[in-house]
This record gives structure tokens, sequence and C-alpha cells, in this order.
């Protein structure tokens, strides 16, 4: 069986540091075996989720039959004001869309969180706040999560980081997806 990851994250902002931890996130799980798929933060401007209106873009219907079909999920968010961008949190209120589905929103993926913050407490406070979310969503987050504090911490365009400590941590939250994900 082959593990299928969905990345979700980013800033509006092409290629920010939050979307190249997802990157790398992505990097360990496909060393592990596992097929990935990235959704970043330019297909991650969505309208306003609302439940009441049943028609879907075509971005936001990408977002949610790729949740549909992953075998686990990783979501990395930028820290704004110490939690989740708005983008981020938008974003998973589509998976909503998933509440009548065999597997029910999040229900039996394993999900990896990353907060990436200019500091550490935005950091900390945001990885904390997506793994509340991952619990609410019947998601299980992954034992290890990161934080990464992006003042200390780079990441280059294809993901590599100039700390060895996060780059490793970043790459076993992968193949702990792989794992968990094999084993459902």
């Amino acid at each position: 069986m082959t593990v299928t990851v969905v990345g979700i994250g980013g800033s509006v902002r092409p290629d920010s540091q939050s979307e190249r931890a997802m990157h790398a996130v992505l990097s360990g799980a496909r060393e592990a075996g596992a097929q990935v798929r990235a959704i970043g933060g330019d297909r991650l401007v969505l309208p306003f989720y609302d439940p009441h209106v049943p028609e879907r873009t075509d971005a936001a219907r990408e977002l949610v039959t790729a949740l549909r079909g992953a075998d686990a999920v990783v979501l990395s968010s930028p820290g704004y004001h110490g939690t989740i961008s708005g983008l981020m949190k938008n974003a998973l209120d589509y998976v909503e869309d998933l509440r009548e589905d065999e597997r029910p929103y999040l229900d039996r993926r394993a999900v990896g969180c990353v907060g990436a913050a200019y500091g550490w407490q935005a950091a900390v406070t945001t990885l904390q706040a997506l793994r509340s979310v991952v619990h609410a969503l019947r998601g299980w987050p992954t034992p290890l999560g990161a934080a990464v504090n992006s003042s200390e911490a780079r990441f280059g365009p294809d993901g590599e980081c100039s700390d060895p400590k996060i780059a490793d941590t970043l790459r076993t939250i992968g193949a702990q997806l792989v794992d968990f994900a094999a084993r459902s």
C-alpha cells in the first residue's frame, strides 16, 4: 500500500518559511516511502467558508478532494499574533465538507503540525493551536510536532534547514506520518 501524505501550509507570501517547513516534512514522508502532495499558501486563498453555500471554487474542491484521499496530513502555519493564520483557519474550516464521509473530518489520519514564527512564543502557541484544531477534527496529532523560530532557523527553497536539529525534527514528523498511516 502506498501512503499518501497531503501538506497544507504557508502564507499568502509565496515560498514562505512555513511553506518551506511543510516541504521539509513532506521530504521526510517521501524518504519513508510516501506519495506526497503539497497545497501551498497561494492555493489556500479561498472564499470564507460558509456551510450554507454549497458551491465551491476549483481551489476549494482541490483542497477537499486532496484531504479526502489523504492517509496522513501535515499542517504548517505561520504564527500570526500568537496563533494560526486566518488563511490556515479558513482552509481547515473546509474540512467540514468531509463530515458525511466514511472517515469524517480527519478521522483515523495522522496529522503532523508545524508552527513557524519569528520568535519562540508565537511558534509554540501556533503549534499548540494546530494540535487543538486537529483534535477537534478527530485527527491524531503525531507525537512529535515542531515549533520553528524563523529568526534562528532559515529554510532554503527546497526545504533544507540551517538548523540540523529542526531539520531532523521535521523529517521525523514525516516518517511518523507514514508509519502511522501504514499501521491503520
